[in-house]
């Protein structure tokens, strides 16, 4: 009776598991398959998925419409600095967090762990471009660099708090008989066994930067040279012969989210094994 029990147990979760995988692949397989319809295919061809002939020139024409190359630059850049910054910026806060004994790294971190449950949304995008226009920041990716890594992304903190919890307390006291300071023990230390923390913290900040599109948008709208990879697809709906030209625009999706997983693939035995590190209390 009880293997029959654990069987059926078994067979659910494994039901469960293939459905939650099949709605999540599915978009993806959608996406990579509609960028080699035509145009009217797509828009009059149902639900049907393989496409009745391949058009592998929509690629090409993405690529030379949306100019890829400076694109791809722009994207590069501001991926790059804001996942620098963010993995920084983020095991820092969470060192200070676990480590800390003060009243106000406490109250900071409590308020920091609140904001996991409020989101603001586009509201705050008017004071943010009113700011960053006095800094003389508008026009630029600075704008959106900033906010990205100065606004401490709760996720991440929490995650990297967790992680050096885990950390044996003994190695800073060690270290503070030698003579090393609070900071010294960060940089000498703990930042070297976060390894796992910085793939981790370092993924979830390259999802965000290279699929970001509001913001970047918002900041560079006047300067179309500024523009990311994933705003100048978005554009490509306008840019072909037809008002919507949604075979253009899935292609340039499509190319934009090969580095996604390109990255995700060598780095993803770290994401998790940061994630499960990070998130038990020891």
């Amino acid at each position: 009776m009880k293997k029959v029990s654990k069987l059926i147990l078994r067979f659910v979760l494994y039901g469960f598991l293939t459905a939650v995988t099949l709605f999540a692949v599915f978009p993806v397989v959608y996406i990579l398959l509609s960028s080699f319809k035509s145009n009217q295919e797509i828009l009059v061809g149902g639900v049907r998925i393989i496409p009745l002939e391949w058009h592998l020139e929509n690629y090409v024409q993405a690529w030379n419409l949306a100019n890829f190359g400076k694109l791809t630059f722009n994207s590069i850049f501001y991926t790059v600095v804001v996942v620098a910054g963010c993995v920084l910026t983020s095991i820092l806060a969470g060192y200070v967090f676990a480590r800390g004994t003060t009243r106000f790294s406490r109250v900071v971190n409590v308020m920091l762990l609140c904001s996991m449950f409020v989101s603001i949304g586009t509201l705050s995008l008017y004071p943010q471009l009113s700011l960053a226009k006095l800094f003389g920041l508008n026009g630029t990716l600075w704008g959106p660099i900033i906010i990205r890594v100065f606004g401490m992304n709760a996720t991440q903190v929490f995650v990297a708090t967790g992680f050096v919890r885990q950390i044996s307390k003994e190695i800073d006291e060690a270290a503070q008989i030698d003579g090393c300071s609070f900071f010294g023990i960060f940089c000498r230390i703990i930042f070297p066994l976060c390894k796992p923390l910085v793939a981790t913290a370092g993924l979830i900040a390259f999802r965000t930067a290279w699929s970001d599109y509001l913001l970047p948008y918002v900041f560079t709208i006047s300067a179309k040279e500024k523009w990311p990879l994933v705003v100048g697809v978005v554009s490509l709906k306008s840019s072909g012969e037809a008002v919507s030209s949604w075979n253009l625009m899935l292609a340039g999706i499509s190319i934009s989210i090969l580095p996604m997983f390109i990255i995700y693939l060598f780095l993803n035995k770290y994401f998790i094994s940061g994630l499960t590190e990070g998130s038990v209390k020891g």
